[in-house]
């Protein structure tokens, strides 16, 4: 059986609309240069209009994944709402700052509506924390996505623009990156309404770029 603590290698995206938030990432997880998953899941829906994407360890993402989403939720019973995606952010962070001597080896981008408007956030490995205002992508294929995303980046463009962004982002790192490839998955969060894509809609998105 594979050990999901050394599936690694992704390419995520994350932009901030005057709408929503638009995260985004393919689906190949690798084990040095073996594929060992052409269906990993790297977006994560931790609250009701809250999701978060993971770079690096599958198995210590995972570990996260259920922790925050705990929080969230013990959060939400007590308070009577939703915590805010900067108060989801700090608790992360602290979560991960308190590993740091046996670090959770992850990227993580949080982003989402809440009272405040959409936002996002990326964090590293140690709980360092940036509030991004654009767009921001993480991984092996990073770097080129960024290229795309600073290129074609729009202030105030809306979640169907910033889509279209995403995809053509991921398609152009995925054409460079060994780590990244496969299908692309797509979420959408606006102030009433979290939605993934249909990955058929998101094929025929490639198709024409």
């Amino acid at each position: 059986m594979t050990d999901d603590k050394h599936l690694k290698g992704t390419t995520t995206v994350g932009i901030v609309c005057n709408d929503g938030v638009v995260l985004a990432t393919e689906q190949r997880a690798t084990m040095g240069n073996f594929i060992a998953s052409k269906t990993a899941k790297k977006i994560y829906q931790v609250d009701d209009l809250v999701a978060m994407t993971t770079a690096g360890s599958v198995g210590d993402a995972q570990q996260i994944v259920r922790m925050i989403s705990v929080e969230s939720k013990l959060y939400k019973m007590r308070r009577k709402e939703s915590v805010t995606i900067k108060g989801l952010t700090t608790l992360l962070s602290n979560i991960l700052s308190g590993q740091r001597y046996y670090p959770l080896m992850v990227q993580l981008l949080v982003g989402g509506y809440d009272k405040n408007g959409p936002a996002m956030y990326s964090l590293d490995a140690m709980g360092g924390s940036i509030e991004e205002t654009k767009a921001v992508a993480t991984g092996s294929g990073s770097p080129m996505a960024y290229g795309v995303l600073e290129d074609r980046y729009v202030e105030s463009m809306n979640t169907d623009e910033g889509v279209e962004l995403a995809v053509r982002a991921l398609h152009n790192a995925m054409k460079r990156d060994s780590a990244s490839g496969e299908g692309i998955d797509v979420v959408v969060i606006k102030k009433d309404s979290y939605r993934r894509l249909d990955m058929e809609d998101v094929k025929k998105m490639r198709e024409g770029l």
